[in-house]
């Protein structure tokens, strides 16, 4: 009788659990295809520029080096009397002239990534052409498509064509900090990395996961940065604080130990300019603005921002926190926003909660005429992880482009929404769960599954990229890694296998 008693009891738990699974296996409404914006994302389109400048570099390893030489000096002459004229007259974005600059920047790259003695003396130009057109961009319109264009293709491709010759020379003789601009400020100063750091700097980053590159690479114009930290320093120990937006635990403060230690593939730091109107009535305002940011960071939990809405201060993403302390004293960075028009990639930001694609992402505040860059840094091998991890990104997000939807293991729903229902209590009592505040069991698993997929493709794409080196004599470029990446995202073999 005991005996019967006993089975009916395991056999209705049984069936109780299984009543439970089933219950939370119900999915999530499902989530649409999101409409392509108005804008249209920007596109290089020169492929077969992007081959004749690798069949130019094959070139140069073929030629008398005292020829090359003379070819470099030409054309490091040809970029300096460029930006001689620049320097000295007013332009507007769609001057030749800047389309003379950034063809002699990119046709000289080629040739010093052979001869890398050079490498010094296109960095050091590289650097006046930066500041170059952040002066020049004061006096243009940042709404403008014409506008944004130009920025990007000036500030962000120098920069990928300067870190194709850090990639390929042997032993390129150029430090990990790149001085910029030596912005004057009065706010209180600290060390850091070599230079003297300020409050209400911002430090732009990359992190090293899967999320990071789809932040950096998923908006009209593919960045390098997916992160953006507000700094502090106390007026009177001079003590580092960093006042930064996590999605694991919204709004955090880390000391200058523990920012440093967290992975970084590069960092670029920023400072207000200094004839700024605002800080001419009131030289202490980026300070102030840090201040309050820290403040009101130890005062109360802030929520991350999973709908990057950056008119909400009830939750801030990393990009709001500097945006929203800055914006109480009247200052509005970004003031070319940021957009988000690929459909694809809205779909697969909207499967993480992404709500708002008129936004400010990490890697636009680099374009902010507002501010000047002080000092980027940045190692060799933590350029090649960045390029390996925007080279998967970008495929992907080819494929996202012909509608694929980001999917997950459906019967793992169950136990994310378990693991989702212990994060909140977690989350009540001040603590950080395994599934982030503000993010669902549905999202979590998305990510999950996408971040393995980005693994994968990536461990196949280091490999790839092996063999071509191997065969070919020097390492794949960027625009090579990326049809590498294609190759294999398309296979079926991946698509099994994932």
């Amino acid at each position: 009788m005991a005996a019967r008693r006993f089975l009916k009891v395991v056999l209705a738990g049984v069936l109780v659990m299984i009543l439970m699974y089933a219950a939370l296996l119900i999915p999530e409404p499902h989530l649409k295809r999101q409409p392509a914006g108005e804008r249209s994302p920007f596109l290089w389109n020169r492929d077969a520029y992007w081959t004749l400048l690798e069949d130019k570099f094959l070139a140069a390893g073929e030629r008398d080096t005292a020829l090359l030489g003379d070819a470099i000096e030409a054309g490091l002459m040809r970029v300096g009397s460029l930006l001689d004229s620049l320097e000295n007259r007013r332009v507007e974005p769609d001057s030749p002239i800047l389309d003379s600059l950034e063809s002699a920047f990119f046709e000289l790259s080629p040739l010093v990534a052979v001869h890398s003695e050079s490498l010094q003396d296109l960095v050091q130009l590289r650097g006046r052409l930066r500041n170059g057109i952040k002066q020049q961009s004061q006096h243009w319109s940042m709404d403008s498509a014409v506008t944004r264009d130009r920025l990007y293709r000036l500030l962000f491709g120098t920069r990928l064509a300067i870190e194709e010759i850090l990639l390929q020379a042997e032993d390129p003789a150029i430090p990990p900090l790149l001085l910029g601009t030596d912005e004057p400020s009065v706010t209180p100063a600290a060390p850091l990395m070599g230079i003297e750091i300020h409050s209400g700097d911002m430090l732009a980053s990359r992190g090293g996961a899967p999320t990071s590159a789809l932040i950096a690479r998923g908006s009209d114009y593919p960045g390098n940065f997916s992160h953006v930290a507000l700094v502090h320093v106390d007026e009177t120990t001079h003590d580092i604080s960093f006042i930064e937006a996590h999605i694991e635990t919204g709004v955090a403060i880390a000391s200058a130990e523990d920012y440093l230690s967290d992975t970084k593939l590069r960092i670029l730091i920023l400072r207000m300019r200094s004839d700024h109107p605002a800080l001419a009535a009131d030289p202490m305002l980026p300070h102030k603005a840090a201040t309050r940011a820290l403040e009101k960071a130890r005062r109360e939990h802030i929520p991350y921002d999973f709908e990057m809405n950056f008119l909400d201060e009830s939750k801030l993403f990393c990009s709001e926190v500097a945006s929203n302390a800055y914006g109480h004293f009247g200052v509005h960075l970004w003031m070319g926003l940021s957009n988000i028009s690929s459909a694809g990639v809205r779909s697969w930001l909207a499967a993480f909660g992404v709500r708002n694609f008129e936004t400010q992402e990490p890697s636009d505040l680099e374009y902010d005429p507002q501010l000047s860059v002080v000092a980027e840094w940045f190692n060799r091998e933590t350029l090649y992880q960045d390029h390996l991890d925007n080279a998967v990104i970008d495929a992907m997000l080819e494929q996202a482009e012909t509608g694929e939807m980001l999917s997950y293991d459906f019967f793992k729903l169950p136990f994310a929404r378990l693991l989702k229902t212990w994060s909140v209590i977690l989350n009540l009592r001040g603590a950080t769960g395994p599934v982030p505040e503000g993010m669902s069991a549905t999202a979590a698993l998305k990510n999950d599954a996408f971040s393995s997929r980005h693994r994968l493709i990536k461990g196949r794409l280091i490999r790839k990229a092996a063999d071509f080196r191997k065969t070919e004599g020097y390492r794949p470029p960027y625009w090579e890694l990326v049809n590498l990446a294609r190759e294999i995202a398309t296979t079926r073999e991946l698509t099994r296998e994932n």
